[in-house]
C-alpha cells in the first residue's frame, strides 16, 4: 500500500445542511457530486466527501453508535491571523468553536471547529511544516 490517503468521507445527518455549510466557507462541490446523496470537494490532491451517516457506517462495516469516531480533520495556513479568520468564518457558517486560536506547546498556533455533523477541524500554523505554493504541507 502506498503511503497517502486519497479520500476522506465525512458522514452527515442532512446533507443540504452540511453542504450549505461546507459552501459557506468557501469550498465548492465537484461537478462529479451526485446530486440529494453525495458530495465531492477536490482538496488539493485528494477528495473530501459529505455522504449519509447511516450510509457510510453500513458500507463500511461498522456499527454507528452515534458517536465521536475518533477522527480529527486538520487544515493547516501560514499565518496565526489566518486560524483565527477561518475560525470566525466556521461560527457564522454554523460551527461550534472548539478552541479557540492560541499559542500550543509544540510551538504553532491552533484552534478547532466542530461542524454541524460533530466532525471536528483544527486549523493551525506550524512551525515544523511548510506549506508549498499550492498548500500543501511539506513536513520540515
Amino acid at each position: 500500500m502506498e503511503q497517502r490517503v486519497s479520500l476522506v468521507t465525512l458522514g452527515v445527518s442532512d446533507l443540504d445542511r452540511a453542504l450549505a455549510f461546507y459552501r459557506a466557507l468557501g469550498w465548492q462541490p465537484h461537478p462529479s457530486s451526485v446530486a440529494d446523496e453525495v458530495a465531492f470537494f477536490d482538496a488539493g490532491g485528494m477528495v473530501v466527501a459529505l455522504w449519509d451517516r447511516g450510509e457510510l457506517a453500513a458500507d463500511s462495516a461498522v456499527p454507528d453508535e452515534g458517536g465521536w469516531g475518533g477522527v480529527a480533520l486538520a487544515h493547516n495556513v501560514r499565518t496565526e491571523a489566518e486560524v483565527d479568520a477561518i475560525l470566525v468564518d466556521a461560527a457564522a457558517a454554523g460551527a461550534r468553536i472548539g478552541r479557540a486560536g492560541a499559542a500550543t506547546a509544540w510551538g504553532g498556533y491552533s484552534g478547532v471547529f466542530v461542524d454541524p455533523d460533530g466532525h471536528p477541524w483544527e486549523v493551525a500554523v506550524n512551525p515544523g511544516w511548510l506549506l508549498d505554493g499550492d498548500g500543501r504541507v511539506v513536513l520540515g
